[in-house]
């Protein structure tokens, strides 16, 4: 158990890849906080799950777009836990529109989901790592994303993930003396999350050389490496969880 007693906050883990980072890093031995913004049950039944496991594991409401409440929210784990060691910002809204048609709102929703709530969780994440010099943070982003990769009908989407990106680098040389590494996690779209592997493999995509769509515990195992003690030496990494597409 390579995260025994270590403290994980997955900010977005009450469904899909969320969920499964929580789970995964759970069954590793860490203690889980988890954060929802609607999805109470789900968020709730990954918490009894974890607990049916043996492992600490605590779910709070909040809105990670949202500042003060962020703040808040790491205030808790912290006087919760006593300690925050790992966290993975995994919010990140979608929106499938041309920019022609995109709104104003729309466009800062997209930003504020996919790299503002990354600065906040990370900014009132680090006076904590920095004071235990030990700390993981894994930013999730989008395949391709470190090459500013463009799609038609996701400008907002790509323009965040790119940026989350260059954000996670350069705070990943800003904190490696203290102790704190951060990198990136870029999965491809998760045609179905809850997939098994089997039967992923039966609705395999053309898409993906390896011959199946990921599943989020392909995404999760990633995860959990950048978290691991092995990853002491790796920073400012952007790692590819695509089974080969977009090579």
């Amino acid at each position: 158990m390579p995260l025994r007693n270590r403290v994980v906050l997955v900010v977005g883990g009450s469904r899909g890849i969320g969920k499964e980072i929580a789970l995964t890093l759970g069954r590793a031995g860490a203690r889980v906080a988890l954060t929802y913004r609607s999805n109470k049950l789900g968020a709730h039944k990954v918490v009894e799950t974890l607990r049916s496991l043996r492992t600490d594991a605590w779910a709070a409401e909040t809105d990670a777009t949202v500042p003060a409440r962020l703040k808040a929210l790491i205030e808790n784990v912290l006087q919760r836990f006593g300690r925050l060691d790992i966290l993975v910002n995994n919010v990140g809204d979608f929106e499938w529109k041309p920019v022609f048609d995109t709104t104003l709102e729309e466009w800062h929703a997209i930003m504020q989901s996919n790299l503002y709530s990354a600065f906040y969780g990370s900014k009132y994440a680090l006076p904590a790592m920095r004071q235990q010099h030990w700390g993981r943070i894994v930013n999730l982003g989008a395949v391709g994303a470190e090459r500013a990769f463009g799609q038609a009908k996701i400008s907002a989407y790509s323009a965040a993930k790119a940026a989350l990106v260059a954000f996670s680098r350069s705070l990943a040389l800003e904190e490696a003396r203290h102790g704190i590494t951060v990198n990136v996690v870029n999965p491809p779209i998760i045609d179905d999350q809850e997939l098994s592997l089997e039967e992923a493999q039966r609705v395999a995509d053309a898409r993906f050389p390896v011959g199946r769509p990921a599943t989020a515990r392909d995404v999760a195992e990633a995860v959990k490496f950048f978290a691991s003690p092995e990853a002491a030496f790796v920073t400012g990494q952007v790692l590819n969880v695509s089974g080969g597409w977009m090579l």
